[in-house]
């Protein structure tokens, strides 16, 4: 199984979104709360290629964006190939 890594803040309502469907799918991830560490926010900027807002997801260390695009997969069915969950 492919590994999924987070990056989020509290009360962040994309955040959550993009938690629940992972949560939904039955997929586990490694979060990360960037809320009070500017070098974990510097490393999450970094590795997404310069995006600094959260949700920040990564699938096997590939920057796949935030909370749309992660539902835009989803969507298209792209996801389950992106994590070899695809028949």
């Amino acid at each position: 199984m492919a590994k999924i890594e987070i990056y989020t803040t509290p009360f962040c309502p994309f955040c959550v979104r993009a938690k629940r469907l992972l949560d939904r799918e039955g997929l586990s991830y490694e979060e990360t709360d960037v809320s009070l560490s500017r070098e974990l926010r510097q490393k999450m900027t970094k590795r997404a290629e310069g995006r600094t807002s959260v949700p920040q997801i990564f699938i096997d260390n590939e920057p796949i964006g935030g909370s749309d695009e992660l539902a835009q997969l989803h969507r298209l069915g792209k996801l389950d190939m992106l994590l070899g969950r695809a028949s």
